[in-house]
């Protein structure tokens, strides 16, 4: 059982919009929350009452002035709440295209897919937002020809479900990086779960980790702001041919992110929606 008192920061944002909502949460995502949610017009932030440092965050608050919308924040104490318990109410199997079945080590007597995927995560850590996790994961179904034997990048990997996937098709080596350290050590711990552990490195860090190596295939489910901060970096450590897949944003951010990618030497290939978030998918062209 998990039962780790946590502080709740309420944000509140005005005026409140998910765009906003993520605009602060990467400012504050290098301090250790291990959770958010957004739940108009406030944005909740959890993190062990341990690691909770409430003028750091004034700080990384203060960033934030001029961008638009107003802020003001709350903290209160948690009480020694039972996480697993409530993650495991709310996180539902998940089936992308009758061939990869995302579900938790509780869930039994589910029929089995091509691909299977067990994900224990640490608190609150579920599969992120459904409807991007399926479309990521519906665009490497799509072309696993090309994924295996190739060198796959998993950012901001949260769980490893992506990083797994890749794995489980046979890609030759998988990176997984997240900025969050208990998300990267959550995926270290599904990587084994699933057995794929050998195929599958993890590290906690961002973008600037990426020099290290090259690949044949990056996966980015993050956020808008993020993705415009760090696709130069991707096709710079993207190999000719390769394939970059995004998302993590709505439909509407899409000329956004297909010019910074245009504009990194990238082309548009194709993209998928789903309730409005949006996956597109790029490829490097070669000489």
């Amino acid at each position: 059982m998990n039962s780790q008192e946590y502080i709740e920061v309420a944000i509140k944002i005005a005026p409140f919009s998910e765009e906003n909502a993520e605009i602060v949460t990467a400012e504050i995502s290098e301090l250790p929350f291990e959770s958010f949610s957004s739940e108009d017009p406030y944005l909740k932030c959890y993190i062990q009452k341990d690691l909770y440092d409430a003028q750091a965050l004034k700080v990384y608050l203060s960033a934030l002035e001029g961008y638009g919308f107003e802020i003001e924040h709350s903290a209160n104490l948690i009480p020694a709440t039972n996480w697993n318990a409530i993650w495991e109410s709310q996180f539902n199997p998940i089936v992308v295209d009758g061939k990869c079945t995302i579900k938790a080590s509780f869930h039994e007597g589910l029929k089995k897919t091509r691909f299977n995927i067990t994900i224990d995560p640490k608190m609150a850590f579920g599969t992120g937002h459904h409807q991007t996790t399926y479309m990521m994961c519906r665009a490497l179904l799509q072309n696993e020809e090309f994924v295996k034997d190739k060198v796959v990048l998993d950012m901001g990997c949260g769980t490893a479900v992506l990083a797994i996937l890749a794995a489980k098709m046979k890609a030759s080596r998988v990176y997984g990086i997240d900025i969050d350290a208990i998300a990267a050590i959550s995926a270290y711990d599904n990587a084994r779960l699933n057995r794929v552990g050998t195929r599958i490195e993890t590290y906690c860090g961002d973008a600037s980790l990426l020099q290290r190596n090259t690949y044949d295939v990056i996966l980015a489910n993050i956020n808008r702001n993020i993705l415009l901060q760090d696709i130069p970096t991707y096709s710079l450590c993207l190999h000719r041919e390769g394939m970059l897949f995004v998302s993590g944003f709505y439909v509407e951010d899409m000329p956004l992110i297909i010019g910074m990618a245009q504009n990194s030497g990238l082309e548009y290939v194709s993209h998928d929606s789903v309730d409005n978030w949006c996956c597109i998918k790029f490829i490097k062209p070669g000489k």
